[in-house]
């Protein structure tokens, strides 16, 4: 089936930035493909029009069958929001290697993978938008955050070589480095470093950690930005003719990855361990 309505797929479309990202995308005008693991979170976007779609990205079957129902339903996807992914938080002496390997996994082999299949279909009609969500903390790292923080610098690498490789094919990739906002994500990874790092050698820090990520998920949260922050700037990315290759967004993140180039290691060291209480 071909269609002339440009097309979106958003990962991570149960809550926070994809949800807010793909009510946004439709209302500039896009068929919106939501995917999630918990489709059943998903309603509220069902009942505004947004398409939705079951989808695990550590399985391969999964993947390829959301793009095939994507392309036989609509036939073409010009946008793809890759933002699904959680935070694996745990010193490195602690976290279980299988826990880095699903880390891996679900924020890098998944976001490739689903690339890899996408790329093709855009190939075909020369154009195509690529929205890589990473972080702030793909630029600099946190304690705690070892495997997270890996994930995320691996995403801002293969967004470089993938610009670089589409180009040619008037395909633009695109990274969007968040800063702290405001998501059920902060409170997930505290819960993770609590089980993880709470009672051994790293319990002080563990409990520092904690209460500062915890804290990025209360509604009253002040030094937090809403994800509707992240979905504007989608929305800005996909429908600009010629967007930047790089948005720091949201609170924090344009300051501290400045002064992560700016200040020596130990210096921005003393400064994160502040920040967090530790």
């Amino acid at each position: 089936m071909s269609s002339t309505t440009r097309v979106a797929l958003v990962t991570g479309g149960s809550s926070g930035i994809g949800a807010d990202a793909a009510l946004r995308l439709q209302d500039a005008g896009y068929t919106v493909y939501a995917a999630a693991r918990r489709i059943d979170r998903m309603s509220a976007l069902r009942n505004a029009g947004v398409r939705v779609l079951g989808l695990d990205l550590t399985d391969d079957a999964s993947i390829r069958d959301a793009v095939d129902e994507i392309v036989r339903t609509s036939g073409r996807i010009d946008v793809l929001v890759n933002n699904a992914g959680y935070g694996s938080y745990g010193a490195v002496e602690d976290v279980p290697l299988a826990e880095a390997r699903s880390q891996i996994e679900v924020n890098v082999f998944g976001l490739a993978r689903l690339t890899q299949l996408v790329l093709p279909h855009m190939r075909a009609r020369r154009s195509g938008t690529v929205i890589n969500i990473s972080s702030m903390g793909g630029r600099f790292v946190t304690p705690l955050g070892g495997w997270y923080h890996a994930s995320k610098f691996a995403v801002e690498a293969l967004s470089d070589a993938l610009r670089l490789e589409t180009a040619q094919f008037g395909i633009r990739v695109v990274v969007v480095e968040p800063g702290s906002i405001r998501t059920e994500w902060g409170a997930i990874a505290a819960q993770g470093v609590q089980e993880t790092s709470g009672a051994g050698a790293y319990s002080a820090m563990a409990d520092g950690v904690a209460a500062t990520l915890a804290a990025s998920s209360q509604p009253d949260a002040r030094m937090t930005s809403g994800p509707e922050v992240i979905g504007r700037t989608i929305v800005k990315i996909a429908t600009a003719r010629r967007p930047r290759t790089r948005y720091r967004i949201g609170f924090g993140a344009a300051p501290l990855v400045f002064l992560r180039r700016l200040l020596p290691d130990r210096a921005f060291d003393a400064l994160i361990r502040r920040a967090f209480g530790v």
